[in-house]
């Protein structure tokens, strides 16, 4: 069973939830004072360089290009394992902001593991419960950009299976 899905007692499928991984990392910052909770923002934008390709890395996708709603350049690479799990990697130009480095480094963290499909179904309600209402507020055109990306590059990956998958049948 996936980080990213859960049966209910009874085997049903029980109501959405966030991957356990990103579940713990909501949790962290909402038992965050303010103060404490944009201290741990920066902590994370400081690891964002972490999230970038390794070297011998294979990626079935790559999309790098900078959109309006960035300050510099995004790379965002998928691989899906064999068991179907995604794995993300991020670049980003020295222009982004601080708030975008740190959601590239939470997203890579939490999404690790998730199958593509789970990550296009992921409801983006929880980005407020990690920032605070007033950081939405103030950055709220930049501040999904980031989960817009790495949705959309799970979205080419299934099309592409989908379309192979039809090439066989």
């Amino acid at each position: 069973m996936s980080d990213c899905g859960k049966l209910d007692e009874l085997g049903n499928a029980a109501p959405p939830e966030y991957p356990d991984k990103l579940n713990k990392i909501i949790h962290l910052f909402e038992s965050l004072p303010e103060e404490e909770r944009r201290e741990t923002i920066v902590s994370y934008s400081e690891n964002a360089k972490k999230q970038e390709p390794r070297p011998g890395e294979k990626f079935q996708l790559e999309d790098v290009r900078k959109d309006e709603e960035c300050m510099d350049t995004v790379g965002v690479y998928l691989h899906v394992d064999e068991n179907g799990k995604a794995h993300i990697r991020m670049t980003l130009g020295p222009e982004v902001q601080t708030l975008t480095r740190a959601m590239t480094a939470i997203l890579c963290k939490g999404l690790d593991g998730c199958t593509p499909q789970e990550i296009v179904d992921l409801p983006s309600d929880f980005v407020t419960r990690i920032v605070g209402a007033e950081l939405v507020r103030v950055r709220s055109q930049t501040i999904y950009y980031v989960l817009t990306r790495i949705k959309g590059i799970c979205r080419v990956w299934l099309n592409r299976q989908r379309a192979a998958q039809a090439q066989v049948a």
